[in-house]
């Protein structure tokens, strides 16, 4: 039933069933829509509905993430495929031509909704000629990487350069982004030779090549695009590339279809410290810089930049008022129909006929390359119950390692008095609607806003933000050692803040993943010591760092605890590691918790180091008590866990009952019982040795769900004579296929892919020996249910705990499988049912 003007709605993860799906929208004639699976549902939602989407391709574990929409059809393009098979191969006839759809893609929204740009085939036939003939790609490229996220233009502009090519795309993941030897390293064994990249992971790119001394001299078109950067950054750029490699910068906007200019030059005698220019119009492409009244500007005059030709999008979907503001008649045209769409920059014509961008004349801005209506954050704002007046406005912090990195989102608040809202309640209540990169940085607390004479909002007038955003009681504490100060001084260089207190949280300040990297790549630099990034939920503040950085390098991970959460006024909550034996599953949940709840992980000991993991669940429970009462000393406890966490919880709250100590209601997380009356030791025949190495591998792929890994859905069968090989061997066997069927998140090396496998084991081992005893106390089962948890508990909905209980147990059903429940959406589900047993 699709055909011309029907919208598909596509949300799948990178991936070739992403490509698959987009072509098959295309062959049948009608057009996709992006939906990001890491999109707050609200807005997908809210997609879902103004688009009026009747069908949605999607994957299995997806499904069940988006929102309820009335009448909409969904096809898993991986558990549905055996019925697609059996249509026919050949092409459709498509009734499809020039004027129909081709996308559809959501962008920010001033009014506080994002809104649909419509691009028809024409634009975006027009937009492959216009790099085909700039780029000369097919005389020159063989293989694009592709980058840019599913939801943006730009992913659509590195596919139609590289099929419509013949080349050949190579999808990056996207976490490898933030890593450039990774990337350099994809790069170079792909062969990639044509490429185009945001300034913000061009210049994480350009450190390392600095620093190892390695060239880009293998790439014939390198293009920057989608945010600002410096002449300086261009000329150092290009002494890494070739003679004959294209370095080139490109300008364009999702309504203009991706990209309407572009720059390449020679040595320049621009200074260092001026943007990169905007350069030339594409070919069939218009740009005119002009005023208020639609006249041309003279030469190094600016205005206001608009574009025409055959690039123009159709228009906003469902907003017809806001199309005719922007789309406008070309009063320059000389065919009937052409139009202008006012881009909102600030631009001027140089004398050699170059554009130069200069700003902006309204509120959107572009941070990291993504671009952003200021005006949709502060209408969601405005609808916080506490929240009277309120402004959010880029900030360009001082200082920053990089100065196009420094800037960050602040939101001026005025409040009511009696309701003063934390920093973390906003922040809260805008991440259930808006994506992680239009949460803004800072938080300011404001008796009122300036304003102009004329009654305007005077957004020069708006301060720089406090470093603490509305925690702006707490006391400066300045460096106490050299440690402290060194540590201080690589803060402050990458997040832009002097003077940094020690005690200020890296992520309260705009830290994000990019600069996480970076920290620790500076700390291994300069101390000597690799800590792993997760270090930042336990030592965020330089004070916090440190201490760990006091520590011998054998006793920096002793303790089992981590402290996912610690701050707050209540009980702890004690949460024990899975099978897998690391506690990152519990992230998700941790955040969706009250913020005065203290969380606290219990990750095996091995992990992280040398330590060798234990092999016993009694010597796990004993271990893991005395780090738990270290922090809190008598009872009553609250202990938990998923999976085989549950079981360690179970012994524990054991032990701690016959020492006399109170325990709260035990919470179970979709964790099974052990056999009551297992009592066999642990099988080591060749078949147990394969049937762990081939569990291990699932479990790093399920576990994707909940931490960094990009599982495919795919499993391949392992060798039955694997066992057989000497551990590194299976180590490494195990680590190709991983990285083949794309299971094993980028960090991981043959080292790690070693611990992991022993902790894994001993873990098996240890649940495969545990003798459970009849538990007194009371215990709270939340079991995952994939169809309906409004429905009847199954049979088995006890998971084998009731002959373990003296008590009922009490089983409360929740949304998703085993692995979903405690990832986004679902998980705050499962917070709003599990506080109420925390608060008992």
């Amino acid at each position: 039933g699709i055909g011309p003007e029907k919208l598909v709605g596509i949300c799948v993860e990178r991936s070739v069933e992403m490509v698959v799906g987009l072509l098959g929208v295309l062959k049948a004639g009608g057009a996709y829509v992006p939906l990001d699976p890491l999109s707050p549902p609200e807005r997908l939602a809210s997609m879902l509905a103004d688009a009026q989407i009747p069908l949605v391709l999607t994957q299995k574990r997806l499904a069940k993430t988006l929102p309820a929409a009335h009448g909409v059809k969904i096809v898993c393009l991986d558990e549905d495929w055996p019925a697609i098979s059996l249509y026919s191969s050949e092409n459709p006839a498509s009734q499809v031509n020039v004027d129909n759809l081709a996308y559809v893609i959501y962008t920010s929204g001033s009014t506080g909704k994002p809104k649909g740009v419509m691009v028809n085939h024409i634009s975006l036939v027009n937009a492959y000629w216009g790099w085909e003939q700039a780029y000369q790609l097919r005389a020159t490229v063989t293989c694009h990487l592709q980058m840019a996220n599913f939801a943006f233009d730009v992913f659509t502009g590195d596919w139609v350069r590289a099929l419509c090519a013949g080349g050949k795309l190579v999808l990056c993941p996207p976490e490898i982004l933030l890593m450039p030897s990774k990337l350099y390293e994809l790069m170079r064994r792909e062969h990639v030779d044509c490429a185009e990249f945001v300034p913000v992971v061009i210049r994480s790119l350009l450190q390392y090549l600095e620093e190892t001394q390695q060239s880009l001299d293998f790439m014939q078109v390198l293009v920057v695009g989608s945010d600002s950067w410096y002449m300086g950054e261009y000329q150092k750029l290009r002494q890494f590339c070739g003679a004959e490699t294209r370095l080139i910068n490109s300008y364009g906007l999702t309504e203009a279809t991706i990209d309407s200019s572009y720059f390449e030059s020679a040595p320049s005698d621009l200074p260092a410290d001026h943007l990169v220019p905007a350069g030339r119009p594409f070919v069939n492409t218009r740009c005119y810089v002009l005023d208020a009244h639609l006249q041309p500007m003279p030469i190094g005059v600016p205005g206001e930049l608009h574009i025409g030709g055959a690039g123009l999008a159709r228009g906003y979907l469902n907003r017809a008022g806001l199309t005719a503001e922007k789309f406008i008649p070309n009063p320059f045209g000389s065919e009937p129909g052409e139009r202008l769409y006012k881009t909102g920059d600030l631009a001027r014509y140089n004398a050699d006929g170059v554009i130069e961008l200069l700003g902006r004349i309204d509120h959107q801005v572009k941070i990291r390359g993504l671009r952003i209506e200021l005006g949709e954050i502060e209408a969601l704002l405005d609808q916080h119950p506490a929240v009277q007046e309120v402004v959010v406005d880029v900030k360009q912090f001082p200082n920053s390692v990089v100065s196009a990195d420094a800037q960050r989102l602040v939101a001026y608040i005025v409040a009511d008095e009696e309701q003063l809202p934390t920093t973390g309640e906003l922040r809260d209540f805008l991440r259930e609607k808006l994506p992680n990169y239009m949460l803004p940085s800072a938080f300011m607390l404001m008796k009122s806003l300036p304003i102009t004479s004329s009654g305007k909002i005077d957004r020069r007038a708006l301060p720089m933000p406090n470093p603490n955003g509305l925690a702006s009681a707490k006391t400066y504490v300045a460096p106490r050692d050299l440690l402290e100060r060194k540590l201080a001084q690589i803060w402050e260089e990458l997040l832009g803040v002097h003077p940094l207190s020690v005690t200020d949280n890296f992520f309260d300040l705009g830290g994000y993943s990019l600069l996480a990297v970076r920290l620790m790549a500076q700390i291994q630099q300069q101390f000597k010591q690799e800590l792993p990034l997760t270090i930042l939920f336990q030592a965020a503040t330089v004070e916090q760092l440190a201490n760990v950085l006091r520590l011998p390098a054998d006793r920096a991970r002793q303790s089992p605890l981590v402290a996912i959460q610690p701050a707050g006024s209540k009980r702890p909550f004690f949460c024990v590691h899975p099978v897998g034996g690391n506690v990152l599953c519990y992230t998700n949940l941790a955040r969706r918790l009250e913020m005065d709840q203290p969380f606290y992980g219990l990750e095996a000991p091995g992990l992280n180091n040398d330590q060798p993991p234990y092999t016993s669940i009694e010597d796990m429970a004993r271990h893991y008590l005395e780090a738990v009462q270290a922090v809190q000393p008598t009872g009553p406890y609250l202990l938990g866990g998923w999976s085989m966490g549950g079981v360690v919880a179970f012994e524990m709250a054991q032990q701690l009952r016959q020492q006399g100590q109170q325990v709260a209601p035990l919470i179970l997380l979709d964790s099974w019982a052990p056999l009551a009356d297992h009592t066999a030791q642990p099988n080591n025949s060749a078949e147990e040795e394969t049937r762990l190495l081939t569990e291990f591998f699932r479990d790093l792929q399920d576990s994707s769900v909940n931490t960094s890994l990009t599982g495919n859905g795919k499993l391949p069968a392992l060798p039955d004579n694997l066992w057989q090989l000497e551990l590194d061997e299976q180590v490494n066997y195990l680590l190709e296929q991983a990285k083949l069927f794309e299971v094993l998140f980028p960090e991981g090396d043959l080292s790690k892919v070693h611990r992991l496998l022993q902790v894994f084991k001993a873990n098996v081992r240890a649940l495969q020996s545990y003798t459970p005893r009849v538990y007194a106390g009371r215990i709270i089962l939340f079991q995952a249910n994939e169809d309906d948890p409004a429905a009847p508990p199954p049979p088995d909905a006890m998971l084998g705990w009731g002959p373990l209980s003296a008590q009922p147990v009490e089983i409360n059903p929740v949304q998703g499988n085993h692995y979903t429940m405690l990832a986004e959406p679902q998980v705050q589900v499962l917070a709003n049912k599990l506080k109420d047993y925390l608060d008992l």
